[in-house]
């Protein structure tokens, strides 16, 4: 089966030679934008490099360093026989009160659930679960294991406990939307959260889930959200692909 190949006029893309910015560089970051909101797929083919040079005014070598700086950074790769082809976008999610199923949605990325996990069991020992709900160790929660994957591809392992009984969690469901809003769905208002990011390396488990080597480098959330009375509703410990995912920061001073 034949690759799509992308359309270049279809993406508007365009430089500011009065910009102070290297031509390179704009063409380059145009296509990043377009390839994270999903308006050049993973596996599409960009097309002739000399057509696009044309269409833009650009010269050959300007367009071929834009598109190895994307190469370099793993959204593209060059095939023999077959041309420059989308590899994957990473997704950039911002450091707020929002879930991975939203943020994936809002950015194109067409997200997917697959349910691992979904029990009424103790809360384990070590008592984290346990503590960040509130609840006496060896108290039943609720426990969700999900693998989310973006444009058919592996993103992140998700565990979530929360209070048994707060919210049908059935995997139907939860196959077919996200958590936060099955949670409001239910009346659960959500106020605030504490969250700490973290990284690891991948265990050979997590690794054939998410079609990473062994060893391979991860990232790690944990996240307990309350809602508007200050109740402790669901306590996250997530993994993401680092080859995949960046969490982003605005930093104020003082």
């Amino acid at each position: 089966m034949s690759k799509p190949t992308a359309d270049p006029a279809a993406l508007e893309l365009g430089v500011d030679r009065s910009s102070p910015v290297p031509l390179y560089y704009q063409l380059a970051q145009q296509l990043e934008a377009a390839i994270e909101k999903g308006r050049l797929a993973p596996g599409s083919l960009l097309g002739n490099e000399i057509e696009l040079a044309a269409r833009l005014g650009l010269s050959r070598p300007t367009v071929r360093q834009a598109i190895q700086s994307l190469v370099d950074k793993g959204l593209m790769v060059r095939r023999r026989g077959v041309g420059t082809q989308v590899v994957h976008s990473q997704v950039r999610r911002p450091l707020e009160l929002s879930s991975l199923y939203d943020d994936l949605e809002a950015a194109g990325q067409r997200p997917t659930t697959r349910v691992l996990r979904n029990t009424v069991e103790p809360a384990p020992a070590p008592a984290a679960p346990a503590a960040a709900l509130g609840v006496p160790e060896g108290t039943e929660v609720h426990l969700v294991e999900r693998l989310r994957s973006a444009h058919g591809e592996p993103m992140a392992l998700l565990r979530n406990h929360l209070p048994a009984g707060l919210v049908d969690l059935s995997t139907e469901r939860l196959e077919a939307t996200g958590l936060y809003r099955m949670l409001r769905a239910a009346g659960v208002t959500l106020h605030s959260a504490r969250q700490t990011v973290g990284a690891r390396l991948a265990t050979a488990e997590e690794a054939a889930q998410l079609a990473e080597p062994e060893g391979a480098p991860l990232l790690t959330m944990e996240r307990t959200t309350y809602d508007d009375t200050g109740r402790a509703v669901e306590f996250g410990s997530h993994i993401y692909r680092a080859s995949r995912y960046a969490f982003d920061f605005q930093l104020l001073v003082r």
